[in-house]
């Protein structure tokens, strides 16, 4: 939230698992700053974290004016599973690769939320 308001203390962001609102309280928004958000954002969220719906995270990644991009992770809760073992570093290692190429992609318009399947 700082970031919509001061966008020049960064000059990008990496979000693991944000949390669009309260686990099985979708009336709950918590989205209403996404819209003056001015920093380059990159999203990672489980395709079963009770925090948003892949669905509820590329509506609200269309918010954002600046260039967004989403990593999905298949099968993955709120804590995308860091903790099994080798599957953890395997996403550590997607994350930053996904992180890379976000950082060297041309800005594309938040409409139209890049995905990093």
């Amino acid at each position: 939230m700082l970031c919509a308001v001061e966008s020049g203390l960064v000059q990008g962001l990496l979000l693991l698992s944000y949390p669009l609102h309260p686990p099985r309280k979708p009336e709950q928004l918590r989205t209403k700053h996404l819209a003056h958000l001015r920093n380059p954002s990159l999203f990672v969220h489980g395709t079963r974290d009770p925090f948003g719906t892949a669905e509820e995270m590329e509506r609200a990644l269309r918010l954002i004016p600046a260039k967004t991009g989403l990593l999905m992770v298949d099968g993955a809760g709120h804590d995308l599973d860091f903790r099994k073992g080798t599957a953890g570093q395997e996403l550590i290692e997607k994350i930053v690769s996904a992180l890379q190429e976000f950082t060297e992609r041309e800005p594309k318009t938040s409409s139209d939320p890049s995905s990093f399947r």
